[in-house]
């Protein structure tokens, strides 16, 4: 198979017929062998039932239902656990990605030999205050924070290696993240490709403004794995050494000051000295404890399955 096609979607009935019309017709002018896998996240609507529909109709359509609304980066992970095609492509539901984009996305994974290959919508049809500019300035702090130059991190349209998505894992919010995420996994042969960017045709937004708050953070969580995940004693037993030295000095100051200098001066636990060195000896010493929670959290067995299925066709 050379393509599975992922795509998460909540609340799409209006456009999934006509979405999965225009996938056909570029699968099928390449010649590319393919799968379809929809992903419907708690959807409302009929959307489930049209996904079922067209896999009955259709045998290279699946589709996966969960239980609830989980969010994008859970409805990924269900995707690529099902996707066997040597590229996976994944791209939204809400025909404002291209899938005229799909055949040079694959021909830089597969002739160029990128690991990932994302969208960047340099034409956006958004609002600018709402969209446009909370999303410069996010890919701003993104770029910097870790070290991957691409212009937008949460275009949603992006081309895989097959073993890229076999191998990193999108839990919680971090589908913004997906290129640090392989990246950080070892996969650096990373690209970019202007697309085509499309205004929404039916619907509204899944997204509101919150989203970039939750960006935000979670930009500050995968700066802090990329750089200590895997060693968090590295970041807490240094401030905890830190702290313990700088309480340590303190109270060697006002032992040596009570003893040798001034005896007859006011008892230690009047002097502001005193309570710098306690709450700096408390602190190193809870950076320790987290820092040694951290490592036995580390070597626990993690299962990142956070959602329950529904059902699936395929």
């Amino acid at each position: 198979m050379n393509i599975s096609i992922v795509i998460p979607l909540l609340n799409e009935e209006e456009s999934l017929n006509e979405l999965y019309r225009w996938i056909a017709s570029v699968m099928q002018s390449n010649g590319f062998l393919y799968e379809l896998i929809f992903i419907d996240d708690g959807s409302t609507d009929d959307s489930w039932k049209i996904i079922e529909k067209l896999s009955h109709e259709n045998s290279e359509v699946k589709g996966i239902r969960f239980q609830k609304n989980y969010g994008k980066s859970q409805a990924l992970h269900a995707g690529f656990a099902m996707a066997q095609g040597n590229v996976i492509i994944t791209m939204d539901a809400d025909l404002q990605d291209n899938p005229e984009e799909i055949p040079e996305l694959y021909k830089m994974i597969t002739e160029e030999d990128f690991d990932l290959v994302s969208g960047w919508k340099k034409k956006r049809y958004d609002s600018i205050l709402s969209k446009n500019l909370p999303s410069k300035l996010f890919n701003y702090a993104a770029r910097k924070t870790s070290g991957v130059k691409l212009h937008d991190f949460n275009c949603g349209l992006k081309a895989y290696k097959k073993d890229v998505i076999k191998t990193i894992e999108v839990t919680g919010e971090m589908h913004r993240y997906i290129p640090v995420l392989t990246k950080n996994a070892g996969f650096g042969n990373i690209s970019e490709k202007p697309v085509l960017h499309q205004a929404r045709k039916y619907g509204t937004t899944k997204f509101g403004a919150e989203r970039f708050i939750r960006g935000f953070l979670d930009l500050i969580t995968i700066w802090f794995l990329s750089r200590f995940g895997k060693r968090p004693m590295h970041l807490f037993g240094a401030w905890g050494a830190f702290m313990l030295f700088v309480g340590f000095c303190f109270a060697l100051f006002l032992g040596i000051d009570k003893l040798f200098i001034n005896p007859s001066a006011r008892l230690i636990t009047d002097r502001p000295e005193f309570f710098i060195a306690l709450i700096a000896m408390v602190l190193g010493s809870q950076f320790f404890l987290a820092g040694f929670l951290g490592e036995l959290i580390l070597r626990s067995k993690k299962d990142s399955r956070n959602y329950i299925i529904k059902e699936t066709v395929k």
